[in-house]
């Protein structure tokens, strides 16, 4: 047998590799030093000069290359001398009078300068580049203060930067920063598109993950005055992204600036309180939706009242907390006490209370107001009218008859829709569904009985078969469960064509109340002459954008939306005012106080011109007149 041998491995092989050796060394430190980018090529070109002048100095120096006639010189300044030759190739034009070997060393040291400037102008100018599309990507450090984040991106963004922008009007320098997992650059062109009129506030983009600290971090939400959290319109599970960046926000513990998350899915809140503690308002996007539609299909111009009060376009909701009302003042002064702001309910000890009993006192309360903006409060009260007893309505009178409606369409949110309907519906009311995709199971009911017909909505026959001139209202709600956005709004501008012409043809007034999903179809809806158009995405994001200015408004919309406390009603004028007198808005307040009710304004039959307030005009100056005539509604906040 043969002598053993070694068995090779990795391990044997590496301890017998011989010692790199020093130019394997030399390179490797090279090599590391040219990966750290633009600043050490930089430095390596400017060795490399420098090494360059010194060498040609030395030659010239040592071979005396220059002419005899020529006078000594410093050596710093051969230095200097050559440094010129090496940047600028004019130079060697100076030297006519010197020894054909000096110009040739020097043409060889002009040459190679060449080389060099041409390298260190390309590389400043790559990186120089490097650094713009660096700057493009939206990396660098937000370093704002009082600014408003908005993380995430989804189609309501374009609403809340344009509700934002006016709302921040009246401030200072007034700062929006986006961060979102999408492009900077297209962001910015986008938003360009989308919201031209900035007002003076300036957008500032940022790309990445919101649910990544480090890139968290470039938004510089901790010292914002509120974050909005949008849940992604493209996630198959957009609530756990939520709460991952409510973690992600909350990380450094419970203080900071209020933050207001959407939330798509209900069952999903528990756990986004737990993370968001009580710094994060949760608004619920489908119950929020769900319960508007059924606030505004019972009565027609409701969605506008509800829009104007919700936007920054009108007259929204504000808190007067120094009123100037004396000591034994009360809710029925307040209402009469200012001029161009509707008050419509008191923040005491107690909580927030929309449309308190008259009596109640107001000192030491925070008044709930409606005005134009808040830099019209006024402390003192400054009314310039009067009501007119002597014209008050005389008439009284409730509407409970059991209703009868038809809901044309099935999505997520029609459970809710259905829940809220028998809260409202006297005993006795019945409800039609007409569904091209039957539901699976539908919600116990006290009040209404549902019938369910599967069958086309946009059939012109089933329409015809179900909807009739005696209806209380009609709601029509988009596929979104089943079609994309746009063919589902496509579905639903179908239907309400068939559903407004079977109707006029009836002569019926019945308020027809329609789900769009993009804020875009809502214009088309209006060239069918649909009384009430509830986008959902819309209507959304300017609750959003309200709550990020203020969290006390989350109650405040909790009772307005909810079936519990004060709702809004559009009631027939002559319950307030005596029919065909023309009386100061202040008269109708009058009246309303005597129901027990709160009047924040009115719908005129003479305002209702076809534009999208449908004649709503909602706080209205208390010295401002109108004639009633029949048709005319008041808008008020009551129990009931």
């Amino acid at each position: 047998m043969g002598a053993p041998t070694e068995r090779s491995t990795p391990l044997a092989r590496s301890r017998h590799r011989e010692e790199p050796k020093l130019r394997e060394r030399l390179r490797y430190q090279f090599d590391n030093s040219m990966s750290r980018g633009t600043p050490a090529l930089i430095a390596w070109l400017c060795v490399t000069t420098v090494v360059l002048i010194l060498a040609f100095t030395v030659i010239v120096a040592i071979f005396r290359l220059r002419s005899p006639d020529d006078p000594a010189r410093p050596f710093f300044r051969d230095l200097m001398q050559n440094l010129f030759h090496a940047l600028d190739p004019g130079t060697v034009a100076g030297d006519g009078a010197a020894s054909w070997q000096f110009l040739l060393t020097m043409l060889v040291l002009t040459i190679a300068g060449l080389f060099i400037v041409s390298a260190l102008i390309g590389v400043i100018a790559t990186g120089i580049d490097a650094k713009l599309a660096d700057l493009r990507r939206g990396r660098s450090t937000v370093l704002e203060q009082d600014h408003t984040v908005i993380l995430g991106w989804s189609d309501s963004i374009f609403t809340i930067v344009s509700e934002l922008t006016l709302a921040n009007e009246s401030r200072r320098k007034p700062v929006i920063v986006i961060l979102a997992d999408r492009d900077k650059v297209e962001m910015e062109e986008i938003l360009r598109a989308k919201v031209p009129d900035l007002r003076g506030t300036r957008v500032i983009c940022r790309s990445g993950s919101p649910m990544d600290l480090d890139d968290l971090a470039l938004s510089s939400h901790g010292s914002a005055r509120s974050v909005i959290l949008l849940a992604p319109e493209t996630s198959d599970d957009p609530d756990s992204e939520v709460i991952k960046t409510l973690l992600a926000l909350t990380h450094d513990g419970p203080d900071g600036p209020r933050i207001v998350a959407e939330i798509r899915n209900p069952t999903n809140l528990e756990a986004a309180r737990l993370v968001g503690a009580d710094r994060t308002v949760l608004l619920d996007i489908r119950e929020t939706v769900a319960k508007l539609i059924v606030q505004t299909s019972r009565q027609s111009g409701a969605a506008a009242v509800y829009t104007e009060l919700f936007d920054y376009g009108g007259d929204e909701i504000y808190f007067l907390d120094g009123h100037g009302l004396g000591e034994g003042a009360t809710y029925a002064d307040a209402l009469l006490g200012y001029e161009l702001a509707g008050v419509i309910g008191v923040i005491s000890d107690d909580g927030p209370k929309l449309n308190p009993p008259p009596d109640t006192l107001v000192a030491g309360c925070t008044l709930i107001v409606v005005a134009e903006d808040d830099s019209t409060l006024r402390g003192a009260p400054d009314a310039l009218a009067t009501p007119d007893l002597t014209r008050l309505g005389t008439s009284f009178g409730f509407d409970d008859h059991p209703t009868r409606a038809v809901l044309l369409g099935w999505n997520e949110r029609a459970p809710i829709v259905l829940r809220e309907l028998d809260k409202y519906a006297p005993p006795g009311s019945a409800l039609t569904v007409v569904t091209s995709y039957a539901p699976a199971a539908l919600p116990p009911m006290t009040n209404l009985d549902v019938t369910v017909v599967t069958a086309p909505t946009t059939d012109r026959a089933t329409l015809e078969a179900h909807l009739r001139a005696d209806l209380d209202q009609v709601i029509v709600l988009c596929y979104s469960d089943h079609l994309e956005a746009q063919a589902a709004d496509a579905r639903t501008l179908v239907t309400l064509l068939h559903v407004r012409d079977i109707l006029a043809r009836a002569g019926s007034a019945t308020p027809v109340v329609s789900e769009m999903l993009d804020d875009r179809n809502r214009v088309l809806a209006q060239v069918a002459h649909v009384d009430d158009v509830v986008v959902s995405g819309e209507i959304v994001s300017l609750l959003v954008t309200q709550l990020s200015e203020d969290h006390r408004l989350e109650a405040v919309f909790s009772e307005l939306l909810g079936d519990a406390g004060s709702e809004i009603y559009l009631r027939p004028a002559e319950w307030y005012a005596e029919p065909g007198s023309e009386v100061e808005f202040a008269t109708v307040v009058a009246g309303a106080i005597r129901r027990g009710e709160t009047a924040i304004g009115y719908k005129s039959v003479a305002l209702s011109d076809g534009t999208t307030s449908f004649g709503v005009r909602v706080n209205p100056a208390k010295s401002e007149t109108f004639r009633v005539v029949p048709g005319d509604r008041v808008v008020v906040l009551a129990e009931d």
